[in-house]
């Protein structure tokens, strides 16, 4: 089996009996493989439909879907399914079984060895970032919400499969525990690199979430396909526009982080530094401010011009080194913490608190108008180059 799949929706159309409109109506695009796809939309828009149609929960009226180029239609829907990972808001865990017999339950349908499906529950677990020992003999009613949904992940992983169906998986999570989960969950993509369905209605998750997203409007019609920087960017109609919303600049900065970027060159100096080797450095940076480090590189402030009066650096500063802001910060969050400190330069530092460039008011601008095949996305946007 293998690790991704390409999914294919070939003019997929779903009408009930008694509906004037179809759920889903000619419902065409193509997820790569190794990709999130994220269906959006409105209540009643066909997102759900058209994803339990992948693995024929629902049948579909017209049309055709294709895993690796082989219809959904040719397989079994019981075996089809043994082969689809699950996960939806609910969870669905069985209560009566332990947190290790739920995530076992397709390896036993398939009977997999007890040793073999063992390794596997504990494998998953520490994936999920849970303890085995002290999970997998425990009960799903005495687990908190967001650990009995890293087990509904976890179990829809068990068989490795090339293609996950995820109905909003964290839509019942309080906001917090939602967070976490997004970034667990986009941590784990990035290593694993399965094709992924992934439905939400909520626009804020699924920019952050998809490689690729698919807005549905009612009646099920296909609004959009793009990446998020090509739909904040270039919306197709005012259904589109409107959805997205108002701020579509800054959810464009939640796509990128500080470490995406280019840096300005910072000019640093440290006290009892000779003060015409510190002016000098001014002639190579990109701001005429001098950022004062101590010796572990750490910026401690903004020098004054009173600090420069002498023949040595003396420490007296203009004002803080504030805010200070780290490689791995989301754009959006960065410029937040300018404007709450009314100021337009931030230095950057690195895991180890070293400075390693500014960021400025006028760098976020220039990205706000680069074009979106510059932006990453999904676990890539998250995870970064690590």
């Amino acid at each position: 089996m293998p690790e991704a799949a390409t999914l294919e929706f070939r003019d997929v159309t779903k009408r009930y009996p008694g509906q004037d409109e179809p759920a889903v109506n000619e419902l065409s695009l193509t997820v790569p493989a190794g990709e999130i796809c994220v269906l959006v939309g409105p209540s009643g828009c066909g997102k759900t439909t058209a994803m339990r149609m992948v693995n024929r929960m629902i049948d579909m009226t017209s049309g055709d879907i294709l895993l690796d180029g082989n219809s959904v239609t040719e397989r079994e829907p019981a075996e089809l399914r043994r082969e689809i990972g699950y996960a939806i808001q609910q969870i669905g865990l069985f209560p009566h079984l332990t947190v290790g017999d739920n995530i076992a339950t397709v390896p036993k349908l398939l009977g997999w060895e007890q040793e073999r499906i063992a390794a596997r529950v504990d494998e998953l677990l520490e994936l999920v970032s849970l303890d085995p020992n002290d999970t997998r003999d425990r009960y799903p009613a005495q687990l908190s919400g967001g650990q009995r949904q890293r087990i509904g992940v976890a179990r829809a992983l068990a068989v490795d499969p090339p293609l996950m169906l995820m109905d909003e998986p964290f839509g019942a999570i309080d906001p917090i525990n939602r967070e976490r989960l997004q970034n667990e969950f986009l941590r784990l993509q990035h290593d694993l690199r399965k094709t992924i369905v992934f439905v939400t209605h909520d626009i804020d998750e699924a920019i952050k979430i998809g490689d690729r997203i698919a807005v549905l409007q009612q009646g099920g019609h296909l609004a959009q396909f793009a990446t998020p920087a090509e739909l904040l960017m270039y919306p197709a109609n005012k259904f589109v526009e409107d959805f997205v919303g108002a701020d579509r600049a800054l959810k464009r900065l939640s796509l990128q982080r500080v470490s995406d970027i280019d840096l300005w060159k910072a000019a640093c100096v440290r006290v009892g530094e000779p003060v015409s080797e510190a002016r000098a450095k001014l002639e190579d940076a990109d701001i005429e401010y001098l950022l004062v480090v101590d010796e572990n590189e750490k910026p401690k402030g903004w020098l004054s011009e009173r600090g420069l009066q002498g023949e040595r650096v003396t420490e007296d500063y203009r004002s803080k080194a504030e805010p200070v802001v780290e490689m791995d910060d989301v754009l959006r969050d960065a410029l937040s913490d300018l404007l709450e400190t009314e100021t337009r330069y931030g230095a950057v530092v690195d895991e180890k608190g070293r400075v390693r460039g500014i960021l400025s008011l006028e760098v976020i601008s220039q990205v706000l108008q680069a074009p979106p095949e510059d932006v990453p996305h999904g676990a890539d946007a998250f995870v970064g180059d690590d």
